[in-house]
């Protein structure tokens, strides 16, 4: 479990690095536009491709830092018994909702790669490297959302920690 708590964790520093990419090449996009106007074929859908995979490659790593988006008005009241459901239900629901989208996404994904699909665009990349980021990301959650089950259902849920001090272990 560790192996695969820094595995997230290295996707989390790597989404990180993705968005701060895709803010790089968006400015140069800008600049070259209306400093140079010399517009690029690549910055936009590059940068697409970049905030698509670092969304979805973090959202293992939120979630086993507790950083998910969370509505506690309610469960902040609760006793750790009520507490501890809420947290079982939650991720059950969050781990059976991945195992869909990750399914779902891989038959989209694999058609596009049977098919050759492109973009369309100036570029005109596949479409299956921005597809593929779907099966990816929601198989990972799937597995993360698994753990924190399997956490809660013992009794060591994060309902002890504070914000972003849960991980997977």
């Amino acid at each position: 479990m560790n192996a695969f708590s820094f595995f997230l964790k290295s996707l989390g520093w790597i989404a990180a690095m993705l968005f701060c990419l895709a803010g790089g090449m968006l400015s140069y996009e800008v600049a070259a536009r209306y400093l140079f106007v010399a517009p690029t074929i690549w910055a936009a859908e590059l940068s697409q491709l970049c905030l698509i995979w670092g969304t979805l490659i973090a959202m293992p790593w939120l979630l086993s830092a507790n950083r998910h988006i969370a509505v506690d008005v309610l469960t902040e009241r609760l006793g750790p018994t009520l507490r501890r459901v809420c947290q079982i239900v939650s991720m059950a629901a969050i781990a059976a909702f991945s195992a869909v989208v990750a399914w779902k996404g891989y038959g989209i994904f694999f058609d596009s790669f049977e098919r050759g699909r492109t973009t369309g665009s100036m570029l005109d990349l596949p479409t299956w490297v921005s597809e593929l980021a779907v099966p990816v990301g929601f198989a990972l959650l799937f597995l993360q959302a698994l753990i924190e089950l399997g956490k809660a259902l013992l009794g060591k849920g994060s309902e002890a920690a504070g914000p972003g001090e849960g991980a997977a272990s």
